[in-house]
């Protein structure tokens, strides 16, 4: 009887593994080039631009957006709901971190650099004298706060 139970077992287990591995990925590779991404002005954001590459930054789940700041153009001391993972793919992008808008304090990354805004800490960041365009990762639903609500959340880097 015990026997019968340990095969009985084996062979459940052989017939979860094979329907497991057994599956044949239901989705394709994804790939976008740059020219099929769709910018989206920010308003009243000095020409600031979002494009959404995955997912959905409004609704649950894993997001990537690229953002792009154009020259003399930062956002204003701000936090966020969630973490937010950024990489610089093109331009130096300055960043700042407190509650004082202080462009001339910020320090710059180039293409390829990292930074990790946590969830709630106050920041500012932006472009000088170039464009730039950044990717950000995070998990919606995202949510931006403003310190100062009533400055708007864009503001001249000079």
């Amino acid at each position: 009887m015990k026997k019968t139970r340990v095969r009985l077992y084996v062979c459940m287990l052989l017939l979860a593994s094979f329907v497991v591995f057994g599956q044949k990925a239901t989705q394709s590779v994804v790939r976008i080039t740059p020219e099929q991404l769709k910018w989206v002005d920010e308003p009243d954001g000095l020409g600031f631009k979002t494009a959404i590459v995955e997912g959905d930054p409004a609704k649950p789940g894993i997001y990537i957006i690229h953002v792009k700041f154009p020259p003399g153009v930062m956002s204003r001391p701000h936090t966020h709901r969630e973490d937010r993972y950024a990489t610089v793919l093109k331009g130096t992008w300055w960043t700042g971190a407190g509650n004082e808008f202080a462009p001339d304090k910020t320090i710059p990354l180039k293409p390829g650099s990292y930074m990790k805004h946590p969830a709630g800490v106050l920041h500012f960041d932006g472009a000088k004298d170039e464009e730039v365009i950044l990717q950000l990762v995070g998990m919606g639903p995202s949510e931006t706060t403003r310190l100062r609500p009533q400055e708007g959340l864009f503001g001249h880097s000079k």
